[in-house]
């Protein structure tokens, strides 16, 4: 998330279509996401999205401060660094405020469709709930960032290619991000469903019942 944040500003056109380069990192969040809501459940990418923010909230605030300290004279390099970092704050508040509103929407709807499907098609799920999720992300996004700044055809262009740039790099992560969960999911032994969880994003709640996980009922059965 950091790293996205840090290339954020710097716009590069790709095969004839315009993104900002943190696109090309940040939808490894929701590839992480996925994996996580399926092997461990809700409640854990709840507070791996909690750590996500908090870690985020400190790279802002540590460039606040070190703009802020005092200059040497012959540093001549630091006033171009200083303001790069005024319009990267920007780009990182937006990025914190559209992460705090797409990653619980993409864990809540691969834990609602776990259950749904009964834990069948899990590529389905992580695309499905990543093509949400990203839109959100996207949209709230690319507004904060970059409205004002460029003109709004250019803002809607780069809003939709944000989002198709992430719903395909979740789909060309599938064989990797599938194998890795199955693995994880014997590694572990665990495969929780959400069927009783509360989905209050502000609690901090991770533990689960027997029931919860399906490999460890199926071993006690």
């Amino acid at each position: 998330m950091v790293l996205a944040n840090w290339f954020d500003p710097r716009l590069v056109k790709l095969f004839g279509v315009v993104t900002d380069a943190g696109t090309l990192i940040f939808p490894l969040t929701f590839l992480l996401s996925d994996m996580i809501t399926e092997v461990y459940g809700y409640k854990h990418a709840r507070r791996a999205i909690w750590c996500g923010f908090l870690f985020n909230g400190l790279f802002l605030l540590y460039g606040y401060l070190v703009t802020h300290l005092p200059s040497p004279s012959y540093a001549t390099q630091n006033a171009a660094f200083d303001q790069f970092m005024a319009s990267d704050a920007r780009i990182i508040l937006a990025s914190a405020i559209s992460y705090l509103c797409a990653e619980p929407l993409n864990s809540f709807i691969m834990a609602k469709l776990k259950i749904k499907l009964a834990g069948r098609a899990m590529g389905f799920r992580f695309v499905f709930s990543t093509l949400i999720a990203s839109g959100f992300d996207s949209c709230i996004f690319s507004l904060i960032a970059f409205y004002g700044i460029i003109k709004n055809p250019e803002l809607l262009s780069l809003t939709l290619t944000m989002w198709l740039i992430k719903v395909i790099i979740e789909i060309l992560g599938l064989p990797l991000s599938i194998k890795l969960t199955k693995k994880l999911k014997q590694a572990e032994h665990m495969d929780i469903y959400d069927r009783e969880t509360q989905f209050n994003l502000f609690s901090l709640k991770v533990d689960y019942e027997t029931k919860d996980n399906l490999l460890e009922e199926e071993s006690l059965l």
